[in-house]
């Protein structure tokens, strides 16, 4: 990227800034050509005027070697921004990596196959990425891991009920596939940026958050493992079911002023919940040594790895509100 510095002129009623003469030349540009300008806060952008963002294309080559993956191939793809993704097979390409193929795709937004042959398979991205916002998905991630969270502390009261936490986790990891293609566009076409009223900051930020709450769904799905091949929280009393269900309540309330609160940019509302989430951890602190009826010794190590599951996710939220950046005067 060159660099370019230019004084602003008067001519009239109008301010005027003249482009550098070798961008000109090098787009075929004249007169009376016709540009693009976007604008952000501080930045001022133009490019040349395009009816149709270009096509990115990609070869895959089948068979790959024993120790690479054709469906981390689609994947990384996919993450990289490409449109239109072709698995070309020297090979008949066989029924067990289709297969495969085929459920690669079922976690990935907006990818279709839309040819087909023995030896070759390819996929197109069918989605308008201008149309898609960053912000609903990062909020779309947190109340789905929001949904498990409750249902699997719901499992305390009934253990023989297991919440089904593994497909909503995979539809989690979806979404967060989707936004790191968006964020990764983003960082190459500004315009895009623009679109989402994102700068460069931004763009990390949200690639940061995006792996946090897909952490945090990974998260639930251990908490689940710990309910489910524990026969404690059968015999457990109910007080202890009572003092997890408060603490749960406190995290719903942070989890939502958190992703809100980055979502908004609100400082104000960043400080009042990190407040909010060190009373949490002096009560989670406190909850290791539950008052009233005592744990049994079968109890206490199931307990403790719940209390400490739990504590992780609730961690998620604080990561969150760290990157929410201060502003200075």
């Amino acid at each position: 990227m060159t660099t370019f510095t230019r004084r602003l002129q008067r001519i009239g009623s109008s301010i005027l800034v003249s482009l550098p003469k070798e961008w000109v030349v090098a787009n075929n540009l004249d007169k009376s050509s016709q540009v693009e300008i976007e604008t952000t806060q501080n930045n001022l952008s133009i490019t040349t005027q395009q009816s149709k963002k270009p096509t990115k294309e990609v070869e895959i080559p089948y068979p790959l070697s024993k120790e690479d993956s054709v469906v981390a191939n689609i994947t990384g793809a996919y993450l990289l921004g490409y449109d239109l993704i072709r698995i070309k097979g020297k090979s008949t390409i066989s029924i067990k990596d289709r297969e495969n193929i085929r459920a690669s795709m079922r976690s990935l937004v907006g990818i279709e196959i839309i040819d087909e042959d023995a030896k070759t398979i390819t996929t197109q991205i069918l989605l308008d990425e201008s149309a898609v916002n960053p912000q609903k998905i990062l909020k779309r991630m947190s109340s789905i891991a929001h949904g498990m969270f409750i249902d699997v502390l719901d499992m305390l009261q009934n253990p023989d009920q297991l919440a089904s936490v593994v497909d909503r986790d995979s539809e989690i990891n979806r979404q967060y596939f989707l936004l790191v293609r968006l964020i990764r566009s983003a960082i190459v076409d500004k315009r895009l940026a623009a679109t989402f009223n994102l700068v460069d900051m931004d763009i990390l930020d949200y690639r940061l958050a995006a792996n946090i709450i897909e952490n945090a769904g990974d998260t639930i799905v251990s908490i689940t493992d710990t309910i489910a091949k524990s026969m404690a929280f059968k015999t457990m009393s109910k007080s202890h079911f009572n003092l997890i269900s408060d603490i749960a309540k406190d995290i719903e309330e942070i989890q939502t002023k958190s992703v809100d609160a980055f979502v908004s940019n609100d400082r104000i509302l960043a400080i009042t919940t990190i407040q909010h989430h060190k009373k949490l951890l002096k009560k989670m602190y406190g909850a290791r040594i539950p008052k009233g009826t005592a744990l049994k010794e079968t109890e206490i190590l199931p307990f403790l790895d719940l209390l400490q599951g739990i504590e992780n996710y609730a961690k998620s939220w604080s990561d969150i509100l760290d990157l929410i950046q201060p502003s200075y005067k």
